[in-house]
């Protein structure tokens, strides 16, 4: 076993092992900490990866070279596109996933990965040692077992374990999640070394006996019926034999029983001094927030296909054991519930984003990188985008070369990182695609399209899947040139616009403009049109590709014209300005602006009109200095 390393990750969360996987395929002697090597990229809550915006970052995870959309795919139980009936930009895959499995092909597969060794100890210190220009360097890590590892980087990953602690009513205990301790040395460590740091709250519901539960009274939730999966890899495939989920609800009468606990509940009674998350809050907090209803609805999911547990999606809770179990006996199908462990509410330490470069290595020391939950966001989702980014960067700090930064045209996990480091957290961060405002250019089904080059020329894209992106890149766009090409006349297909509800053609059109049309596709012109027909036998395709060209066809519009704002915003991504700009010395500026300029330290004037509190007043002081 060395004790020397390039670079140490410290967590085995999802940021953890995207981060060490990325380092360590591409080409750093890695070592992954993990108090417990088990529990490799758990399932900590819900048993399931993507939903609304963080499906796409999941998709574009997979484009980089990542690992989650994979696993996800290896271990699924269920698939479901959401939001079909709204727009392109708001398709979000999700899957519920084998929670066990999940974990264990984590496991294999980061055992598997060259350059990675991994180490089972908590840690407790990091260490530090002073460089020729003054920022200090992170140089090892000090673990409980009384273990030095030096290193040349660090990416801390470390979850909700920092001095983490849960609530169940009155009853509190040390810990990072149930089962496992927490982990104490860290934040006094960084808070030596002037990091600002916070507390955070998160919560998990109770977990439910499949064989107490009357199923024949809850309305199933299937899977898609031709279910797609997250890897653009032709290394998996889709789910088979899915597992339903279910409907439930809340009544009056167990929100009745779970308000006659608020007395003892630690959120209310100034326990926990944490922030929780404002999108997904506990029972309790919507019974507050939306006093008037009458009912929630709750999602009943299966946490693996050889288990009995159940997670119970929208019930978490940090009341009484006693409440939770009299309230969830009280929902229609429950009366005779049994579960095994109750909901559970965790407080545990974070550091606000702000004090972090693009790159997620630390303003304050070099070679220090922070991923995950420690910066402020939640979801495995979040946390394993920044985990990988983190890796990718730490990698590259190492060898002399430029970090890479995803811009916010560009992913949905340059939203994320731009929105932590530039905006800051006042609650845990959660993706939604209303967060990105070139949506319709960041969608699910081109994230191989925008990423896998950016994969390739990174490193984590081997060249086999290379070609196969190459290969099908080449069919989407061969369809939409033949769409552009074919001329089709009013007779061939007026009595087709007819059954779809639409107006029939007055001349002949190309089959571009047709397919324009919201109730017109390719998979129903394909019984109409003899040459898409013949075109389509010629060049095989799958209905990915063919769903692609469509959505390209469609959309052309909008996404020219949210590509042509991305580009004109560009030129302020391009002015820098001086690291060591006193912001303070410009009087034209709001003191508020001033104020925050000095605190964040912005790298161009795009990144400091993004700031809260910075004017359009104050940028055009700031062109005035630095761009014109």
């Amino acid at each position: 076993m060395k004790l020397e390393y390039d670079i140490v990750v410290i967590g085995g969360g999802h940021a953890g092992c995207e981060a060490a996987s990325a380092a360590a395929r591409l080409g750093s002697r890695t070592l992954l900490l993990t108090m417990d090597m088990t529990k490799m990229a758990s399932m900590s809550c819900n048993p399931a990866i993507g939903g609304v915006a963080k499906g796409q970052i999941v998709r574009e995870i997979d484009a980089l070279g990542g690992q989650t959309g994979r696993i996800t795919d290896l271990t699924a139980v269920q698939f479901r596109m959401l939001n079909r009936s709204k727009g392109a930009a708001m398709w979000s895959p999700r899957a519920q996933c084998d929670k066990t499995r999940f974990s264990e092909c984590w496991r294999r597969t980061l055992e598997q990965t060259a350059n990675l060794s991994i180490w089972q100890d908590a840690a407790t210190e990091l260490l530090f040692e002073q460089t020729d220009g003054g920022r200090p360097r992170v140089c090892g890590v000090r673990t409980r077992m009384g273990v030095e590892f030096a290193c040349r980087a660090v990416v801390l990953t470390a979850g909700t374990f920092l001095d983490g602690v849960m609530h169940c009513g009155e009853a509190h205990a040390e810990g990072g999640r149930a089962g496992d301790a927490a982990s104490h040395g860290i934040t006094e460590s960084l808070r030596r070394m002037g990091f600002e740091s916070g507390r955070m709250k998160t919560g998990t519901p109770a977990r439910l006996d499949a064989r107490s539960i009357d199923f024949s009274l809850l309305e199933p939730q299937y899977g898609d019926e031709n279910p797609s999966k997250f890897s653009f890899s032709s290394e998996t495939q889709p789910v088979e034999n899915q597992l339903p989920c279910y409907l439930v609800y809340t009544t009056p009468e167990v929100h009745a029983v779970l308000r006659g606990g608020f007395d003892r509940s630690p959120l209310f009674n100034g326990t926990i001094h944490g922030i929780g998350p404002r999108y997904c809050p506990s029972i309790e907090d919507k019974l507050r927030t939306f006093a008037d209803k009458e009912q929630h609805q709750l999602f009943l999911e299966p946490e693996g296909r050889t288990t009995n547990e159940y997670y119970l999606n929208g019930f978490s809770s940090s009341l009484p054991w006693e409440v939770q179990w009299e309230a969830l006996h009280r929902i229609r199908g429950f009366e005779h519930l049994e579960i095994y462990r109750p909901g559970y509410a965790i407080e545990y330490d974070y550091f606000p984003p702000t004090q972090l470069h693009h790159s997620l290595e630390t303003k304050a020391v070099r070679g220090l990188f922070f991923a995950g939950q420690v910066n402020g966001t939640t979801g495995y989702e979040e946390a394993a985008a920044q985990g990988l980014m983190a890796g990718i960067n730490a990698h590259r700090q190492l060898r002399g070369e430029e970090p890479i930064v995803l811009r916010r045209d560009e992913a949905y996990i340059g939203v994320l990182i731009d929105d932590l480091v530039t905006k800051g957290v006042d609650e845990p961060y959660r993706m939604f695609t209303s967060r990105a405002e070139y949506r319709i250019l960041l969608r699910q089904d081109n994230a191989d399209l925008r990423l896998t080059p950016k994969g390739y020329e990174i490193g984590l894209i081997t060249a086999e899947r290379y070609a196969e992106f190459e290969q099908k890149k080449s069919r989407v766009e061969s369809l939409v040139a033949f769409a552009h090409g074919l001329s089709v006349k009013a007779a061939e297909i007026n009595d087709y616009l007819k059954t779809v509800g639409s107006d029939p053609l007055t001349q002949g059109r190309k089959l571009h403009d047709i397919l324009m049309r919201n109730q017109v596709d390719f998979a129903s012109l394909r019984g109409v049109l003899p040459k898409l027909r013949r075109f389509l036998d010629d060049n095989p395709m799958s209905g990915e590709e063919i769903e692609e060209a469509e959505i390209r066809i469609k959309y052309r519009g909008y996404i020219e014209r949210e590509r042509f704002i991305a580009e004109k915003l560009h030129r302020l991504e391009n002015i820098h300005i001086p690291d060591d700009f006193d912001f303070h010395s410009m009087q034209a500026l709001t003191i508020e602006a001033r104020q925050k300029l000095s605190r964040i330290r912005p790298a161009t004037i795009g990144q400091a009109s993004r700031i809260p509190g910075v004017s359009p007043a104050d940028v055009n002081v700031l062109l005035v200095k630095f761009g014109r």
